[in-house]
């Protein structure tokens, strides 16, 4: 099964002078788990090469053990600094995609055309599409065959209205995830801030917060399996 994970190719949050990017937990649970079910992966993003790590995820206190055996990998390591331009990606090489999060997607992958194109043709091939956290955001713009938004009448999460508050950044951010998929007709769901939550509707995974990510990529590989 040939897997693509996208992550985001921004670093400036908002203009608080602050740095963000891809959420290393995010990133790295989901990498293992389909990695250790024999998937192969291929990492892409709007501009290529290594992707931004938001700094805050770095930090002692966001560590888990998959970020910890991504440190110690340097095979993974070096995949995640040369990642293919996503204009260069084509939909019909992969079985699925995984979005990380971050706060980065926000700004980028969800205005992103390649992105958005890159959605639309995976689902309606019928190939599942998995976003974690912010990463939903990605789908704001994406519409299914139908014409209408892909995540309408589709039971979705993401990070929530009181998550973006208790980060201090509901008015940073271009758009709150959970008020953008509420908007385009999502059957929104959340379960506690922080604990992992994750729906899956029909080919579609959404994960609400870092919590969720390991719970979303196992999510995707039942629907591979």
């Amino acid at each position: 099964m040939n897997v693509l994970m996208v992550l985001t190719s921004h670093d400036q949050l908002g203009d608080t002078g602050h740095k963000t990017g891809f959420w290393l937990e995010e990133f790295a649970a989901p990498y293992y788990v389909l990695k250790d079910a024999g998937a192969r992966l291929t990492l892409a993003s709007p501009k290529g090469g290594q992707p931004p790590l938001d700094p805050k995820s770095d930090a002692p206190e966001s560590q888990t053990a998959a970020t910890a055996r991504f440190k110690a990998d340097p095979a993974a390591q070096a995949a995640l600094a040369s990642t293919v331009l996503l204009s260069s990606v084509k939909a019909a090489d992969y079985d699925a995609v995984f979005y990380p999060g971050g706060h980065g997607p926000l700004w980028d992958l969800a205005e992103d055309r390649d992105s958005i194109a890159l959605i639309a043709a995976l689902h309606a091939a019928g190939k599942p599409v998995a976003a974690v956290c912010h990463a939903p955001g990605v789908l704001r713009h994406v519409k299914g065959s139908d014409g209408q938004p892909l995540v309408k009448g589709k039971q979705v999460t993401g990070f929530t209205n009181t998550e973006e508050d208790a980060v201090g950044l509901t008015k940073v951010v271009p758009f709150l995830v959970e008020d953008m998929l509420k908007e385009n007709g999502g059957i929104y769901s959340k379960g506690a801030d922080w604990a992992p939550y994750v729906l899956t509707d029909g080919i579609l995974i959404t994960g609400q917060n870092p919590a969720s990510s390991e719970a979303a990529a196992q999510a995707l590989l039942g629907l591979l399996k």
